[in-house]
């Protein structure tokens, strides 16, 4: 995602070069883009393969948490021990039960969580004026955050309730499409795939919103103590305010997660 910290004499510059005719393309925003359909596919899927990566990658934690989560009384050995337990009851291969449903179902959230942010975020910018946007950056990052999740998590909420089903009952079906025709025939779609919709919008939507909220301020903040801006990239470049307010945002936001989970 593109880091949005144009500064106020970048704004006044762009209102100048305005006033005396110079037209800027359709597409830019802030003095930056072009922000075409081939930004926001490119973004959307950065987001997806990123999602997937991370959260298929952390498939063995998630098993364990779910186990300690669903069966206190049998994985009661402490997150660490979970790991010998499950290894003990289900095989090493026990650790990677639902990586399927994971890999696939955040694939699409993140598609629709990055590509979203950056279509909410630079549409409302475009149609509210850029000085407006700038003044009120922090309430366009909450919002557009929540409702690109909102969006995510219609997607993400049939592999989530077929991860967890497999996950508590690694017999229940042997593959995901198994498991997923077996919950509906049981419980009908609504039952099967979205009798947990609210709570997953009550973890994943504030996580969301903070985390893209404090990347924003700190990638600002990075800018800033760097002396540097989008337009005129520091030494470490914009990857590298972005890697840097990631991680920042990533702590700030991780407090949110769990509670909800």
């Amino acid at each position: 995602a593109v880091a949005w910290t144009a500064s106020r004499n970048r704004l006044r510059s762009l209102e100048s070069a305005n006033a005396v005719g110079t037209t800027m393309a359709s597409d830019q925003v802030m003095g930056q883009g072009p922000f075409d359909m081939k930004y926001f596919l490119s973004g959307a899927l950065a987001g997806g393969i990123c999602c997937s990566i991370t959260h298929g990658g952390l498939v063995p934690v998630d098993v364990v948490k779910t186990k300690i989560q669903l069966q206190p009384d049998v994985y009661n050995k402490g997150f660490i021990g979970g790991f010998g337990q499950v290894i003990e009851a289900e095989g090493m291969n026990g650790l990677l039960t639902g990586l399927g449903p994971t890999a696939q179902g955040y694939f699409i959230q993140g598609w629709f969580k990055f590509g979203g942010v950056e279509f909410f975020k630079i549409n409302i910018t475009k149609s509210v004026g850029e000085q407006k946007a700038w003044d009120n950056r922090n309430s366009i990052y909450l919002a557009s955050s929540a409702m690109a999740e909102f969006i995510a998590d219609i997607f993400l909420c049939p592999y989530e309730a077929c991860r967890i089903r497999l996950v508590s009952d690694p017999a229940y079906a042997d593959s995901m499409v198994g498991c997923a025709s077996k919950m509906m025939a049981e419980q009908g779609f609504v039952g099967a795939f979205y009798s947990g919709f609210v709570p997953i919008l009550c973890k994943q939507i504030p996580y969301t919103m903070a985390k893209f909220a404090v990347q924003g301020k700190a990638a600002e903040n990075i800018y800033t103590a760097l002396g540097s801006s989008p337009d005129k990239p520091p030494a470490i470049g914009n990857l590298g305010v972005s890697l840097a307010s990631g991680v920042v945002a990533g702590g700030a936001a991780a407090p949110i997660f769990p509670p909800a989970g």
